[in-house]
């Protein structure tokens, strides 16, 4: 079962997270969360019907829809969209995130990161983890080859499929 802490911290990976819904379902409880608009996010909370004598959910008022005011989006504070024609990198394989969650570089704070551009990599290197619910994925290359870019930061949360990483194959 849920609990608060647990609900609030989904809310806000999902809030700065870029993804729109998120469907999630754990021991008769339901939870879904959308972001309708730029300006407004609505999360709903639903819980299935328990036969009398079991646990309970640590959810307040299973049936409620709460609507969340997000900060104004102000067109001009949006960042402008980058030209692919200056980008030009050479690349065989990207290596993308199997999951949601917080990507760190390197095993352990203060420790050198996995890989950098220009690191060889074999099918088996780890290039970096993904912590997920408080679980610590370790993310392999899956191909041999030298990493040509890196595409995220240190401590940056990360989507399903989000690029991570790309590689020229050998």
């Amino acid at each position: 079962m849920l609990k608060i802490e647990e609900l609030r911290e989904i809310i806000e990976l999902i809030d700065e997270s870029s993804i729109d819904e998120f469907s999630y379902e754990i021991e008769g409880a339901k939870i879904k969360l959308k972001k309708q608009s730029e300006t407004r996010e609505v999360v709903q909370v639903q819980k299935a019907v328990e036969p009398v004598g079991q646990g309970q959910i640590d959810i307040p008022n299973p049936q409620a829809t709460e609507n969340i005011a997000t900060q104004n989006n102000d067109p001009k504070d949006q960042p402008e969209p980058v030209s692919d024609s200056h980008n030009t990198i050479d690349f065989d394989y990207e290596i993308v995130s199997p999951m949601v969650g917080t990507l760190y570089s390197a095993p352990s704070p203060g420790k050198d990161p996995f890989v950098i551009k220009g690191s060889s990599v074999t099918k088996d290197s780890v290039v970096c983890i993904v912590e997920a619910m408080k679980l610590f994925n370790e993310i392999e290359a899956e191909v041999s080859g030298e990493i040509v870019e890196v595409l995220v930061e240190d401590g940056e949360l990360v989507e399903y499929g989000q690029p991570l990483f790309r590689v020229k194959t050998k």
